[in-house]
């Protein structure tokens, strides 16, 4: 018998031990290849969803995560049409829009947020808005910042005569729902007149595209007034004022108070379509909204409903706790364990 060396033994045991490490990174490899997922929608969740999908895919070597911010109706009619995996929107799809879809969906909540009234007032930093003088201002009812109106929500402040210029979104968005879903509700003048959408006829003003191109827009504009998620009013350094809640307190926008007014919901509905809209509390802020991933209940492509399932585990996990950095506000932890539950009978 022919003898073998010690080296040679060592030798041979690192040439196995290098091929078996290959066939496991191939066999890897093969159970989970690269995967590129597409979305579009919403401009309210943008800033927290681009942190996401960047920080997942680089957990995730192979997984990318494409998304448009495009305004929840691009979000809305991509999604239903099958042209992105997911869609994300700020506003519930209606029994109507879920019939028709060609793909069958679920919607996911993913952070809550907030919409503010920011404004650009010569002279002004500070400003408290009433419901009805809020509603009014958009109805065009209201045009000079010196209106009696203003001035007794806001005693001691110089108010300029100066025009308003109302700024609105240009496109169908969810913003545009949350806030005129509000506005609903506090003015009956507003809900048999323009009413609540995601696109509507405005009395008056100028569109914006997207949260930013509102925000741009109140930059640049003497006495304008808009409605943008909270982050693009921080980011945006453009001053936002307080609204009175239906408590009859006058609120400014905070983490705190979109998640009083999230805690109002006692029983979530089994679809999660819910608005939270002038939510009772003491301090509830009245413009906060839940914001939704839409989310095929069959994927088209398996593999892909594999990584979107695997994904959403990984934001209810993970991802919510960075939320509060970007001035959102994180799931309530029981509506986490229920949503849990939702990802895991996705197919």
């Amino acid at each position: 018998m022919k003898k073998v060396s010690l080296m040679q033994l060592k030798t041979n045991s690192i040439k196995l031990a290098g091929f078996a490490a290959g066939a496991l990174l191939l066999t890897a490899s093969a159970a989970a290849p690269a995967q590129k997922l597409t979305g579009a929608g919403a401009t309210f969740p943008y800033p927290i969803y681009s942190k996401w999908f960047s920080e997942y895919s680089a957990a995730h070597p192979g997984v990318e995560i494409n998304y448009q911010s495009i305004g929840s109706g691009g979000g809305i009619k991509q999604v239903t049409a099958g042209l992105v995996d997911f869609g994300a929107a700020d506003v519930t799809m209606n029994d109507d829009q879920l019939a028709a879809s060609k793909i069958k969906l679920v919607h996911i909540p993913t952070v809550l947020g907030a919409v503010v009234p920011i404004f650009n007032v010569t002279g002004v930093n500070e400003l408290k808005f009433s419901p009805e003088v809020l509603a009014d201002i958009f109805l065009g009812k209201i045009g000079n910042w010196s209106d009696p109106r203003i001035a007794k929500d806001n005693p001691g402040v110089k108010l300029p005569n100066e025009s308003i210029n109302v700024v609105h979104r240009a496109e169908g968005s969810g913003t545009t729902f949350i806030f005129t879903d509000y506005l609903s509700k506090v003015s009956k003048e507003w809900l048999d007149g323009p009413g609540r959408g995601a696109a509507l006829n405005w009395p008056k003003g100028i569109g914006g595209k997207g949260n930013d191109g509102v925000a741009g827009l109140v930059r640049q504009l003497p006495g304008a007034i808009g409605y943008v998620e909270l982050i693009y009013a921080m980011q945006n350094h453009i001053s936002f004022g307080e609204v009175k809640n239906s408590a009859g307190n006058w609120v400014k926008a905070s983490i705190a108070g979109v998640t009083e007014a999230a805690s109002s919901v006692k029983q979530m509905p089994a679809d999660y379509r819910v608005s939270i809209t002038n939510a009772p509390g003491a301090q509830a802020y009245p413009i906060s909204s839940f914001t939704w991933m839409l989310v095929p209940i069959h994927a088209q492509d398996a593999a892909k409903g594999r990584v979107l399932k695997d994904f959403l585990n990984w934001m209810l996990n993970n991802g919510e706790n960075e939320v509060s950095a970007l001035y959102y506000a994180p799931l309530p932890k029981e509506l986490v364990a229920k949503e849990h539950v939702t990802v895991d009978n996705l197919h």
